[in-house]
């Protein structure tokens, strides 16, 4: 009766009516009936649900025929999809935890034989009536049911695909309002998995990673696409968990970044060299999507050590745009208080305070994250200045970064390596041993000039902006082609010679140091050159090849290794050896309890006398040993004309006044 089809509109509406009003009645009987048993198995389920579905799919055009509003009310009644959907929701929300499979699959199976994933607006209304049905604390086991669908239909369409992934985005974020428990990491695992499918698909354009006559043809659009879905649906997701739980995911998706180390290999060859690359962005990209709007008041806790070498190790490579997620991630990290949109267009303005920005001290937990992470940050940024193929984008990005550190980050310390590092970053485009182009060379220097601008008037030392300003206005004058405003424009005005710049153009070392010394800040430091350490990332550097890096790595610890000349053979390790270890360990333990249960009992017990005797034997112990010690201090210095040997054969120093000595003829005063 539910899927009715006679030929008379109105006869046709009354029959699906009665058969929907039936299963409602079967639906509500099985609260008290002894049908409530069985009711739930598949062989009913697959009955009731497609029926109730079939109904529902023709809302639309129900809509479209429904009477005026002043009719609605009393013909809405004879509309089988709302009734359906009332009937659907009523089933939905009697399942029991043990149910709701049952009741779940038919609406899997329905979707896929009517190819209802590819509009997906349909699929996505069903879940929506799902989720809000159910109870909460069973919505992870509709997720668990999706992720298991989209691992069935890896094979499937990338629409399909997509469709599926759509819907588990919305089931996802309705599911994070109650309970989602063990699935949250199972989920983001499902996602990543089906993303690298779907980029090896692309790559190799079969299924089966080998083309014959009767595979699909694999469309790269279509694949994108798919992946464009995923990385969406990890972020809408993320964004609902709380901050522990997007913490782990971050680190999760972290791990699975492929990177050139010891621990990570790569692929190799041209597939898998692509297949790396195209891991990596996207990867990168769901990184950044779960980033955004990531609120930790505590740095330390938002970018641990584990998760920030991976992350900064990727800077090092030399794909342009790998760098720039990067460096976005970062952005998406430090900013806490949404400053980041503030910095998108890299200028010298006059007067900061119309970019209206929000400041907080840095807190402690922030301190001690910079002083333990800071050098690596500075580094990371130094290395990426010198990039070869860096664009706007790059250096705006890195603009961002060192403004949101100085904001976010910034103690006096922090303020001056700062100031260190974009110096050096200048000298990089005036020496130019790296021969970056020109655009390159002017970028830097623009660069500089926009964050010692910034700089200069956050820590409001007069002295410090009118050296800024001074120095900007003769760009402005002489060299504009050194100023953010012409460099960073859709046509950069560049100029081709700049092996000429004179001192004036350039922010000097020498004058920041005294005028900020002036004020209190460390003109020591500030005086010395800022140099990056050479660490071992160097070795993640795609510019060399892991068997190079491994064989260089091998040698170099071989050189430095102070064992290399002695080098004594291992103990053998048995169990005699471990039993010996432990029973002395016991025994020296035992001896030193005991030694303290005996001077504590002394020291009880003892008459005042004895003890008052063992302490000044004590004192008059220690008071002997220092007498020796002064003796040797104050004693005059030896005389330079050597020792004499006393009576006895032992040698004796003489002391002679300094106006007697005689010294030779090279020493000179």
């Amino acid at each position: 009766m539910c899927h009715s089809s006679h030929d008379d509109l109105e006869i046709k509406t009354k029959i699906r009516m009665s058969g929907i009003k039936g299963l409602q009645g079967v639906v509500r009987k099985t609260v008290n009936d002894e049908l409530q048993a069985n009711i739930w198995d598949p062989q009913h389920m697959d009955k009731i649900v497609p029926s109730l579905l079939f109904n529902l799919q023709h809302v639309e055009e129900a809509e479209s025929r429904s009477p005026s509003p002043l009719q609605a009310p009393e013909k809405e009644k004879e509309n089988p999809a709302e009734l359906a959907e009332r009937c659907l929701r009523e089933l939905l929300g009697r399942a029991a935890f043990g149910n709701i499979k049952n009741a779940i699959k038919p609406v899997l199976i329905h979707l896929d034989n009517h190819s209802l994933w590819e509009p997906k607006v349909f699929a996505i209304r069903c879940f929506k009536i799902i989720m809000y049905s159910i109870q909460p604390q069973h919505s992870h086991l509709v997720i668990q049911q999706l992720l298991s669908h989209l691992d069935a239909n890896s094979r499937s369409a990338a629409t399909v695909r997509a469709g599926i992934v759509e819907v588990l985005s919305e089931a996802a974020v309705i599911a994070a309002t109650g309970s989602v428990g063990p699935t949250v990491l199972e989920m983001f695992n499902t996602l990543l998995r089906q993303l690298r499918l779907s980029i090896d698909y692309a790559l190799t354009g079969s299924y089966d990673g080998a083309v014959s006559l009767g595979t699909k043809i694999i469309k790269e659009h279509e694949e994108r696409m798919f992946q464009e879905a995923v990385i969406k649906t990890i972020g809408s997701f993320a964004s609902t968990l709380p901050t522990y739980q997007r913490s782990e995911v971050i680190l999760f998706i972290m791990s699975k970044v492929p990177l050139p180390s010891l621990h990570h290999p790569m692929e190799t060859g041209r597939t898998g060299e692509n297949r790396n690359r195209l891991t990596q962005i996207m990867l990168l990209k769901s990184l950044l999507q779960v980033s955004t709007g990531f609120q930790c008041n505590n740095m330390m806790s938002a970018l641990p050590s584990n998760f920030l070498d991976r992350l900064l190790s990727t800077a090092l490579m030399e794909d342009a745009e790998i760098r720039l997620f990067v460096l976005e991630i970062l952005i998406s990290f430090i900013d806490r208080h949404g400053n980041r949109h503030k910095f998108s267009t890299i200028s010298t303005l006059s007067d900061i305070s119309v970019l209206k920005l929000k400041v907080d001290k840095c807190s402690r937990q922030d301190t001690v994250f910079m002083k333990k992470h800071s050098q690596q940050l500075y580094r990371h940024i130094y290395l990426s200045c010198k990039e070869e193929t860096n664009m706007q984008k790059h250096y705006e990005a890195l603009y961002g970064l060192l403004a949101l550190i100085s904001i976010e980050l910034a103690n006096e310390e922090v303020v001056v390596d700062l100031i260190r590092l974009v110096l050096a970053v200048q000298d990089v485009a005036q020496v130019n041993e790296e021969n970056l182009p020109v655009y390159n060379r002017c970028a830097l220097y623009a660069l500089g000039a926009a964050y010692l601008n910034l700089i200069s008037q956050l820590t409001t030392v007069p002295a410090f902006c009118q050296h800024i300003h001074e120095v900007i206005e003769t760009r402005k004058k002489e060299a504009p082609y050194m100023l953010p405003e012409d460099v960073f424009v859709e046509r950069p005005r560049l100029s081709q010679n700049l092996d000429g710049v004179v001192i004036e153009f350039l922010f000097r070392q020498s004058k920041i140091s005294e005028v900020l010394g002036g004020s209190g800040y460390n003109s020591d430091r500030l005086c010395l050159p800022y140099i990056p350490q050479l660490t071992d990332e160097d070795r993640l550097s795609k510019r060399k090849s892991i068997g190079e890096t491994i064989s260089l790595q091998v040698e170099v610890e071989s050189r430095n290794s102070p064992e290399k000349e002695e080098r004594v053979p291992a103990e053998e390790i048995t169990y005699e050896t471990l039993k010996k270890a432990i029973v002395d360990s016991v025994a020296v333990e035992e001896q030193e309890r005991e030694r303290r249960r005996q001077v504590v009992e002394k020291f009880q017990k003892a008459p005042f006398e004895e003890i008052a005797a063992h302490c000044g034997a004590r004192a008059s112990l220690l008071q002997s040993k220092l007498n020796q010690i002064f003796e040797i201090t104050i004693r005059p210095p030896p005389s330079p004309s050597g020792t004499i040997t006393a009576a006895y054969g032992q040698p004796q120093n003489h002391s002679i006044p300094v106006y007697e000595m005689k010294f030779p003829d090279l020493c000179v005063y």
